[in-house]
Parts: structure tokens; C-alpha cells; sequence
């Protein structure tokens, strides 16, 4: 199973709050700022872990053929990771201007935080292709989230293939599809799901002929 980055001068641009501007009261974190500092990281540290949390919880419900949990764990540790996007990006509001003078991600933190994203997004598409009524602009819309982190992903380009297909967007579909091909040459569901757009888009040429014909008298 199945993305940005502001300097403290740029904080005299924004108006003042309560009376003292925000690179003043930014100022305060570089002056008593070490167990700020300490403590944004710490929560960041936490929301990190309870994104992890959740996914595992949203594997566990998969398994268990819960797709329904699964997908309410999976939109729980996205909304975590959010908070941290939050502290780690320009918001506009004070307080996370704040923490974001005192605190950024690491490297690892990162990593950490893509991985999971798209390990988050991968899986939801797995459980929406569960549904009965599948929505495939949903499945759609968490393919291209995963592949503008990863563009080479197997499962969402065929996946994005698939939902493409459903949509009645044959060109698209065989775009996702091919380069799903070009990644696994031999999978067979790819091929079939070729061959199955390829003859839509026969058919779609046949009738505008016809069609085409009929207009002209």
C-alpha cells in the first residue's frame, strides 16, 4: 500500500498586533526563545508521531477489511501533518510566524513527513477503490498528491489510470496507464486496462466519424 517552505525580515511587512510589531515580539523568541524553541520542536516531534500512529491504525483497519475506519485514520494523520506544515510554512497569523522563527523541520523530520503523506494518500485511494460507489475524482485528486511527491509511484499512476478511465478521460487514462506500463512492462491489470482504453478511444473516433458523416449530408 497508498507539498512549501519566510525569514524574519520579512515580519516588518505584516501590520502590528496588540500594539508591537510581529518582528519585535519575533525578536523575544532569539531572546528567551531556547525552551520555545525546545518546546515547538517537541510538539512538532509529537505530531509527527501521531501521523505515524494513525497510519498504522489505517493499515490495521485495512487489513481488517474496515475501510471506512481506515480512511478516517488515514484523514486523521494527514490532519496532523498539517499542523506541522503549519509550523514549518508561512500561515499569516501570529503565532505560527512565531514558532516558525523558533523551530523548522529537519531533514529527517521531512523525509519523514513525505513518506508518510504519500504512504496516507496511497492507502486512501485503496480503500476508495473498495467502495461501492467508488468516487474516482477523489481517487483522482490523491494519485496526482502522491505522484507530485513521487513521480515514478506504480500504484498511482495506474491507479490515476484506472480513475481517469471511469471519468471518461481516455487520453489521460492512457497517459497514466503507459507510464504505468513503462514502470511494470508485464503487469497484466495495466495491460488490460490499455487495451480497454484504447478501444473506448476506437469507438469515440468511429462515432465523431459517423457523425461527422451524417453532418455533411
Amino acid at each position: 500500500m497508498e507539498a512549501k517552505q519566510h525569514s524574519l525580515k520579512s515580519l516588518k511587512s505584516y501590520p502590528e498586533a496588540g500594539g508591537r510589531s510581529l518582528a519585535a515580539v519575533a525578536g523575544d523568541v532569539s531572546v528567551g526563545g531556547g525552551c520555545r524553541a525546545g518546546s515547538a520542536q517537541m510538539e512538532m516531534e509529537a505530531n509527527i508521531q501521531k501521523a505515524i500512529d494513525f497510519k498504522v491504525e489505517g493499515h490495521r483497519c485495512y487489513k481488517e477489511k474496515k475501510f471506512r475506519e481506515a480512511i478516517g485514520k488515514y484523514h486523521r494523520a494527514l490532519l496532523q501533518l498539517k499542523g506541522v506544515h503549519l509550523v514549518d510554512g508561512t500561515t499569516g497569523s501570529e503565532v505560527n510566524l512565531l514558532s516558525q522563527a523558533a523551530v523548522k523541520l529537519t531533514e529527517e523530520q521531512r523525509r519523514t513527513v513525505e513518506i508518510t503523506e504519500i504512504e496516507c494518500y496511497d492507502s486512501l485511494t485503496a480503500c476508495l477503490l473498495q467502495s461501492e460507489l467508488v468516487n474516482y475524482e477523489r481517487v483522482k485528486e490523491y494519485c496526482l498528491k502522491v505522484l507530485s511527491h513521487q513521480r515514478d509511484h506504480f500504484k498511482a499512476m495506474y491507479r490515476a489510470g484506472i480513475a481517469c478511465y471511469h471519468l471518461g478521460d481516455y487520453d489521460c487514462a492512457l497517459r497514466y496507464l503507459r507510464d504505468a506500463k513503462h514502470r511494470e512492462p508485464s503487469d497484466t491489470n495495466v495491460l488490460r486496462y490499455i487495451q480497454l482504453t484504447e478501444m473506448k478511444m476506437s469507438r469515440e473516433g468511429q462515432r465523431e466519424r459517423e457523425s461527422g458523416k451524417e453532418a455533411l449530408g
